[in-house]
């Protein structure tokens, strides 16, 4: 039996509830990308919040908080099989217990982590290239992640801007995280296009941009260097590239 969910989160444990509570399953897929086989049959899966947090809680009792924090980074990844890494790992993971994290190179471990070194990594580079510009008085930044890493990045920058208010607009995925006053949220299916700067911030991107020329030495570019910390397809969104 094939499992289909909405793509969410809660989603995805509610098929692992019903994995152990009702039929095993050959495999978890979003219904929004499933090609149906006549080899196998599905169900569409309703979500259940109930039924999520049950999983939720075994996943934090009988194993970790790490290994539940692991799921929901390989959860946010773009593997396209990460709902089976996850179903394999946790039929693993509800047999050895505590253990688990400790089998790093087992095959129904490693490839979650995997997964979750890919998405951490991609955390920390957004956290130093991210570039906001103001536009009337709202900081607005634009990035098109290979992970969908926005929820990851929203509680950085709602603390370290906690008097501005600005947004993150994920264009890849069409969502935008939105802060202001102690408060964020995020905002799915939105199109934000054209965004128009001002005269003084188009200056200020100016200056920016001759910093960074002036700044380089000529003699020292390591352009090699350059791609492995700053790849080509972030730089589209980055002020000093354009």
């Amino acid at each position: 039996m094939d499992y289909l969910y909405d793509g969410t989160f809660e989603g995805l444990l509610t098929c692992i509830h019903h994995h152990y509570k009702k039929e095993h399953a050959d495999g978890i897929y979003d219904v929004r990308s499933y090609q149906q086989s006549i080899l196998n049959c599905c169900n569409i899966v309703e979500t259940d919040a109930h039924m999520a947090g049950i999983v939720a809680e075994a996943i934090n009792c009988k194993v970790s908080a790490e290994a539940y924090e692991d799921v929901y980074y390989c959860y946010l990844s773009n593997a396209s099989n990460k709902e089976n890494i996850i179903l394999e790992f946790l039929i693993f993971a509800f047999r050895y217990g505590k253990n688990t994290m400790n089998f790093y190179t087992h095959d129904k471990v490693l490839p979650l982590n995997t997964m979750v070194l890919k998405v951490k990594k991609e955390v920390h580079s957004f956290l130093g290239i991210l570039r906001f510009s103001d536009i009337g008085g709202v900081l607005y930044s634009k990035l098109s992640p290979d992970n969908d890493i926005l929820i990851l990045l929203i509680e950085h920058f709602a603390d370290r801007y906690k008097y501005e208010k600005f947004i993150i607009y994920d264009e890849k995925r069409m969502k935008a995280a939105v802060y202001a006053d102690n408060l964020w949220e995020i905002k799915e299916n939105i199109r934000i296009e054209n965004m128009e700067y001002s005269i003084q911030e188009k200056t200020i991107h100016e200056l920016w941009k001759q910093y960074f020329t002036d700044l380089a030495i000529k003699e020292r570019i390591n352009t090699d260097l350059q791609f492995k910390f700053v790849p080509a397809r972030y730089r589209k969104n980055m002020t000093e590239f354009k």
